[in-house]
C-alpha cells in the first residue's frame, strides 16, 4: 500500500525500487474512500516517483478490517468524491471568509504588490 503526497492510495505488489525511493507496482488499484464506502480502479502497472511517496507499507489480507466498509462501483465512488471535494471546497471559501471578516488575513484585494 503506498500514500501520496496528494491524498491518494494505491495498492499493489512492490516489484522494484532505487535509491531515490521510486518505485514499480504491479497489479495496481487505486483506491478511492468517501466515508465508509470505497471503490477500486484497475491502474495495472505503475511508476510513483520517490519524491511522491507519503507512506509505503505492507497489508496483511488475511487480517480482517476493523471498519465495516461498503464496496461501490467505480462511477458511484467517483461521483460521491466529487461532492465531498465540493463541500470541502465550501468549507474552505467560508473559513477564509470568516477570517477575512476577523481580519486574521488580509483581503486579495487590499494586498499591495510591490514589484
Amino acid at each position: 500500500m503506498v500514500m501520496l503526497r496528494d491524498g491518494r492510495m494505491l495498492i499493489g505488489y512492490l516489484r522494484s525500487i532505487d535509491q531515490f525511493a521510486n518505485l514499480l507496482l504491479q497489479g495496481t488499484l487505486e483506491r478511492i474512500s468517501v466515508g465508509n464506502k470505497y471503490g477500486d480502479i484497475d491502474r495495472g502497472i505503475f511508476i510513483v516517483r520517490g519524491e511522491n511517496v507519503l507512506l509505503l507499507g505492507e497489508m496483511d489480507e488475511e487480517k480482517a478490517p476493523k471498519v465495516a466498509l461498503e464496496k461501490l462501483p467505480v462511477e458511484d465512488i467517483l461521483q460521491l468524491q466529487k461532492e465531498q471535494q465540493l463541500k470541502e471546497q465550501e468549507a474552505e471559501k467560508a473559513r477564509k471568509k470568516a477570517m477575512i471578516e476577523l481580519g486574521l488575513i488580509p483581503a486579495s484585494n487590499c494586498v499591495l504588490d510591490e514589484y
